[in-house]
């Protein structure tokens, strides 16, 4: 699970990160605004902590710039702001949930696991060897049988094809993609993922130009339809 960690007290910054990472979760840390909103755009992210009083641009903007785009991913406020009226504008721009500091780590971590344990989906559990319609894919030796015979998968192709049918049916988007394949810090262009699914279509798909399968949804990310 990765975590965004939006808070420009160092200190504090650092703290949280060290016990988030001893509990075994990725976290991206900034104390900058501008930068968290950059992140957000460039990654996948499961859960995003945000402090109000930022540089640049302030955590309630953050939040609101987020809804925009992703109504699922949760955020929780970790700020000094207690006025009532403050969590209640926290609140209104999209927050899950809203602590204020001080704060007791260990209620941190309660509250950020509460919310990845609502808000996660558990994936399909693919088998080893998984198939459909006519076609068959063996996710442990990378053999395939398609449209076109019997051919070996490369282990990109294979991680994409796993990643797409575990969330079948699901809309998968560019940044999960590139988090699960790729690694999130290597950035292949929309291009190259497209070239992916085109070769699965040309694989899998008895009509590659309307496929039944493989479908490309633009500007959200790919699904795989079953």
């Amino acid at each position: 699970m990765r975590i965004l960690l939006v808070e420009d007290e160092e200190n504090i910054r650092d703290v949280v990160k060290l016990n988030l990472e001893l509990e075994n979760f990725e976290v991206v840390a900034t104390g900058n605004g501008r930068d968290a909103i950059r992140y957000f755009q460039e990654q996948h992210f499961d859960l995003i902590i945000l402090d109000v009083m930022l540089p640049e641009i302030d955590g309630f903007q953050i939040c609101e710039q987020i809804r925009l785009t992703d109504m699922e991913v949760p955020v929780i406020f970790l700020t000094a702001k207690d006025a009532v009226g403050d969590r209640i504008s926290g609140l209104k721009r999209g927050a899950d949930d809203y602590l204020t500091k001080p704060f007791v780590l260990e209620e941190l971590l309660l509250r950020i696991n509460n919310l990845i344990k609502r808000t996660s989906k558990s994936p399909e559990n693919t088998p080893e060897i998984f198939e459909f319609g006519s076609n068959r894919i063996n996710f442990i030796t990378f053999e395939a049988e398609g449209i076109l015979g019997k051919f070996i998968l490369t282990k990109k192709e294979a991680m994409l094809l796993k990643l797409l049918i575990d969330r079948r049916n699901e809309v998968v988007s560019r940044q999960q993609i590139l988090q699960s394949v790729w690694g999130y810090d290597v950035y292949p262009s929309t291009r190259t993922i497209d070239n992916f699914i085109l070769k699965f279509r040309r694989n899998f798909e008895g009509d590659s130009k309307n496929p039944r399968h493989f479908h490309s949804i633009r500007g959200v990310g790919y699904k795989f339809a079953t």
